[in-house]
Parts: C-alpha cells; sequence; structure tokens
C-alpha cells in the first residue's frame, strides 16, 4: 500500500454481476486490480481509455498525494473511524446520461450524499499534500468560476462541496457523432444489471500504482 502514488476514496460496486460487467465495460477490474476482457465493440477500447486507470468508480475526495509524515497505514485508519461514523445512502436509482460530452451514470440529486461527500472530504483533507504549482495549472484555474477556484485552493479540487456531482464514468470525452451508438451499446451491455434503488454502503480506499492504474485497498462499510 505504501507504493501508491496517490489515494482516493471512491464507490465501488460490491461483488456482483453490476460490477463485474462495470469492470469489462472499461476493461479494469479495479477490486482485482488487473485487466479484463471488453466487449467485442467497435471503438470501444479507445473510447474508454481514460477512465480505465481509474476502475469503474464514484469520486467521494479526488486523488492525492499523502502529505509528508504520515503513512498509508494512518490514512486507512482514518478512513475507518469515518465510516463507522457515516450512515449509507440511498438513492431511487442511477440513469445513463451524457455528462459534459462524456458517457457517466448519474442518480438524483440528493442533499444526504453531497454531505457525506463534503464531510470525507473535509475530515481527511489533514492527509493530502498541497498542490504544486503544475498539478493546479492541470486544472485550468483560469476556466473556472471564482468559487471553483477557492475550493481549488482549499481543498485541492475544484469539484467538492457545493459543486459536487456524483458520477459513475463510462467513458472520455466523444464527438457527438459517438455518443448514440455507444449509448445504445451501453444500454444494452448493462441490460437489468444497474441497481435500482442505489446504495452507497462503503468508503473505498483506492491507491494508484506506478504505471497510473487505480487499485481497490480497502473497503469500509458505513455503520452509523
Amino acid at each position: 500500500m505504501d507504493q501508491m502514488k496517490r489515494f482516493a476514496i471512491y464507490y465501488a460496486p460490491r461483488e456482483g454481476a453490476f460490477a463485474d460487467a462495470a469492470a469489462a465495460w472499461l476493461g479494469w477490474d479495479l477490486a482485482q486490480g488487473r485487466a479484463v476482457a471488453q466487449p467485442a465493440l467497435p471503438g470501444l477500447a479507445d473510447l474508454t481509455a481514460e477512465p480505465r486507470k481509474y476502475g469503474f468508480h464514484g469520486t467521494i475526495k479526488p486523488p492525492f498525494r499523502l502529505v509528508g509524515g504520515v503513512s498509508a497505514s494512518d490514512l486507512a485508519q482514518a478512513v475507518a473511524n469515518l465510516a463507522g461514523t457515516l450512515a449509507p445512502v440511498q438513492l431511487p436509482g442511477l440513469e445513463m446520461v451524457l455528462l459534459q460530452g462524456f458517457l457517466a451514470l448519474v442518480p438524483g440529486h440528493d442533499p444526504a450524499l453531497t454531505d457525506l461527500a463534503a464531510k470525507v472530504v473535509r475530515e481527511l483533507d489533514a492527509f493530502r499534500a498541497p498542490l504544486t504549482e503544475a498539478e493546479v495549472a492541470r486544472r485550468r484555474p483560469d476556466s473556472l468560476t471564482p468559487r471553483q477556484r477557492d475550493l481549488l485552493a482549499i481543498y485541492g479540487y475544484p469539484h467538492v462541496m457545493e459543486e459536487f456531482q456524483f458520477h459513475l464514468t463510462l467513458s472520455g470525452r466523444m464527438e457527438d457523432a459517438q455518443a448514440a451508438d455507444l449509448q445504445a451499446a451501453a444500454r444494452a451491455h448493462f441490460d437489468g444489471l444497474i441497481p435500482q434503488p442505489f446504495r452507497l454502503e462503503d468508503l473505498c480506499l483506492c491507491g494508484e500504482d506506478r504505471e497510473g492504474r487505480f487499485h481497490l485497498l480497502h473497503r469500509y462499510p458505513l455503520s452509523a
């Protein structure tokens, strides 16, 4: 675990048909930490290349480097303790949509989910190393709103707190001509498997290896 470059707190589905279908769609099994065969769909490998390295997930606290003086074990203990203070969140379901040019599964807005994510971001921020100038530049601060720039400065990411939008990414950005065909293929692939209702019931501590692939390190049930 100490060999990981960065860490993140994600939602990842528990073992089962939905998790298997999602891993196959992206070509990377986050829980097993290995590549898996994708459906034989033209262009799928290219269109999922960017999200593949992260695995199928919903971001709660975005990837970060550990600050000096703390270990991965310290972070793991803090996540375990925090999960014990949080209750699961249940939402009616997930909808497959085009979100800013990429395909994703999204729930309806729920204040409980936004509040949970905000608490995780705040409570674990002491473990996050400050952003470097290069990391700030990659977020293109000139394209952000004033509030998003403030959040970037405070928490190292612009889309947290009231700017948070939970989503499960299924593709990279696409041209409009590609989107309809990919969405139809995804609907067929996930037919009958998308959970209704949708429950977020764990905090998943994930780590990025030296090759840039993310792995599920520990799953902590929300048990308040």
